[in-house]
């Protein structure tokens, strides 16, 4: 049986992921898991995940924590301003309001809200080496 962890710090990590105009999509293709999986999180209809999830989240969030999705499409350019949109909406944090000490710590909840984020450079399509993240 997989150890299973609070998935708090997970949930934190992919909603501030969104807040820079990954979508749900995008991260699930870079995580090797279903959309749906993402979306569960995301919501906060987890109440745990795998210690593996939790270690590839935090493995991606170091990735791309400064960095924006590729706009190569019309399509991609939309999917990074509908997920900027709803991270808004949601009031999602992006990454710099996060307290690394605390994200991992069962009930922490951000100071920060939602702000405009442009990032550092453009983020790899495939960063942990799964082999999905293209597209």
């Amino acid at each position: 049986m997989t150890a299973r962890v609070d998935a708090g710090g997970t949930r934190l990590r992919l909603r501030a992921l969104v807040a820079l105009g990954h979508s749900s999509g995008r991260i699930a293709r870079a995580l090797g898991v279903h959309r749906a999986t993402v979306c569960v999180l995301l919501n906060g209809q987890a109440a745990t995940v795998s210690e593996e999830l939790r270690g590839d989240a935090c493995r991606l969030f170091d990735a791309w924590w400064d960095k924006v999705p590729p706009g190569r499409t019309r399509a991609a350019r939309a999917a990074a301003a509908a997920s900027r949109h709803r991270a808004q909406r949601a009031g999602w944090c992006c990454p710099l309001g996060l307290d690394d000490d605390e994200i991992d710590v069962p009930g922490y909840r951000p100071k920060a809200e939602w702000r405009p984020a442009t990032g550092t450079g453009v983020a790899a399509d495939d960063p942990l080496r799964i082999g999905r993240a293209a597209a």
